[in-house]
């Protein structure tokens, strides 16, 4: 069996255990594949990432990102043209998963590294993605262009500093996706008083090891209780 052969097939029994199989259509798959395969080719030259065999990158790359796709669908149901930030996107993760398989939503992936935003810039030209826009900064700098629906981030920082972070951008119905390893009781623990933790969910990613989970953050009224908005 050639490599594309394995990586479709190693897509194709990750969504399937992920229960993802209607939510990702096969063109959709097909994206997702070239997607990897160019990352693995700039990889080998500009060290984007850790993960060196492409058929790991399946795993831990693309699945691990598409686990937000049911709680994004969740979130985004009663909205139309819903916008979402990926805060230390790296190469596009989990921002360029998602935007393949959310074509209807608006992604910005921003982060401050250039030879990272420049290869995100790249994919979203060779793949045709039309529903995202890179962006080169820090986050305490940026500006987004409208309301933030969601925010998500991968491994990026620690919760309060995300929170911090990305606080200037957030409504009071703004939701912080962070993916997160084992379950960080610590970091929420330590989140800034005006932040609250409000869901956690554990994850199964086929063919990956250890914990995953992601953890969802809301700002709260300056004026209320956090009971008033849980």
């Amino acid at each position: 069996m050639d490599l594309d052969k394995q990586l479709e097939k190693r897509l194709k029994d990750g969504l399937a255990q992920m229960d993802l199989s209607d939510s990702v259509n096969e063109r959709q798959q097909a994206a997702l594949i070239a997607y990897v395969n160019l990352l693995d080719k700039w990889n080998q030259a500009f060290n984007l990432s850790a993960v060196r065999d492409p058929r790991d990158m399946v795993s831990r790359h693309l699945l691990d990102s598409l686990s937000l796709l049911p709680r994004i669908r969740e979130l985004s149901a009663a909205k139309p043209d819903f916008s979402i930030l990926d805060v230390g996107t790296g190469p596009g993760l989990p921002g360029i998963p998602l935007a393949l398989c959310l074509p209807d939503s608006k992604f910005f992936l921003l982060d401050s590294n250039g030879k990272k935003t420049r290869f995100v810039f790249q994919a979203v030209m060779a793949l045709g993605i039309k529903n995202v826009k890179v962006e080169n900064a820090r986050i305490e700098s940026y500006q987004s262009p409208g309301q933030l629906d969601i925010v998500v981030s991968r491994a990026f920082s620690s919760l309060a500093d995300f929170a911090l972070g990305c606080e200037h951008l957030c409504g009071p119905q703004t939701r912080l996706l962070a993916m997160k390893g084992l379950y960080p009781a610590d970091e929420i623990r330590d989140l800034p008083p005006h932040w609250q933790h409000v869901d956690a969910r554990a994850l199964d990613i086929p063919q990956c090891d250890g914990q995953r989970h992601i953890i969802e953050l809301l700002i709260k009224s300056r004026n209320n209780n956090a009971s008033d908005n849980a």
